[in-house]
C-alpha cells in the first residue's frame, strides 16, 4: 500500500489533481476539506461549529480533523492500493498524530508532495471558483466557466462562491498556511519523503510530472 500526502497553499490544485490520480490509480482520495464539509451540511453541533471556522478563514481544530479522518480510513481502507491525504496534516502536531494513527493501523506515509504556487495565483484561482449546489462540480469564472452562467453543465444546478473564496478570507488562509504549515516542508525533508511539483505550470503538466513522481517510486 501507498500512501501519499499532498502539501500546498490554497488555490495550488492539489484537489483537482489527487481527482485526477485517483481516475488513474487505485487509490482513495481523503480530503479533508470535503470531510469537514460534509459534516457542516449534516448541520450537526460539530458541523456548525466547522462552519464558523471556515467562514473566519481558520484551521479546524485538530482533533476534530483526525477523528473524521479515522473514521474514513477505517470505512474506506479495504480494496485499494493506498491513500492520497489532501488538506491534512496542516502542522508539525497533526504529521506526528497522522504517522500515529497510521502506525496503528499498519500503515505508513511514503511520499509528501509540495505544490508550489504564488499568493497572487491562489487568490485569482480562489476568487474564481464556483461550485455546483447540487453535485459538487468545480468551476471557474475564467478557466473554466459553465456554458451557461450561473447553471452547472453536469446537472443544472445553480453555481455558488463558497464563503472562504472571498479574497480577504483567501489571504487570512494564505498568512494562517505560511505560519503553520510550511514547517513541514522541512520536517518531511529530513525524513527524505519531500517532493515538489511546480503548480504554476498548466494543470496537464503538472499532473504529467505527478504521475512521474509516484510511478518512480512505486519501481
Amino acid at each position: 500500500m501507498l500512501n501519499i500526502i499532498l502539501l500546498g497553499p490554497p488555490g495550488e490544485g492539489k484537489g483537482t489533481q489527487a481527482k485526477d490520480l485517483v481516475q488513474r490509480l487505485n487509490f482513495r482520495h481523503l480530503s479533508t476539506g470535503d470531510i469537514l464539509r460534509e459534516e457542516k451540511e449534516k448541520k450537526t453541533d460539530l458541523g456548525i461549529q466547522i462552519q464558523r471556522y471556515m467562514n473566519q478563514g481558520l484551521l479546524v481544530p485538530n482533533e476534530v480533523v483526525l477523528e473524521l479522518l479515522r473514521k474514513k480510513l477505517e470505512s474506506l481502507r479495504t480494496d485499494c492500493e493506498g491513500f492520497i491525504f489532501d488538506g491534512y496534516p496542516r502542522n508539525i502536531q497533526q504529521a506526528e498524530n497522522l504517522e500515529a494513527l497510521l502506525a496503528e493501523m499498519g500503515m505508513q506515509i511514503d511520499m509528501v508532495i509540495f505544490f508550489d504556487v504564488t499568493e497572487e495565483l491562489s487568490v485569482q484561482r480562489l476568487s474564481g471558483r464556483r461550485v455546483c449546489s447540487k453535485c459538487g462540480a468545480n468551476f471557474h469564472i475564467t478557466n473554466m466557466p459553465p456554458k451557461q452562467e450561473g447553471i452547472c453543465d453536469y446537472c443544472g444546478g445553480s453555481l455558488y462562491q463558497r464563503d472562504d473564496d472571498t479574497p480577504e478570507v483567501i489571504k487570512k488562509r494564505w498568512a494562517t498556511y505560511m505560519e503553520e504549515t510550511l514547517p513541514l516542508l522541512n520536517y518531511y525533508e529530513k525524513k527524505g519523503l519531500l517532493y515538489r511539483v511546480d503548480a504554476t505550470k498548466p494543470k496537464e503538466e503538472a499532473f504529467r510530472d505527478l504521475m512521474n513522481l509516484i510511478r518512480n517510486l512505486k519501481k
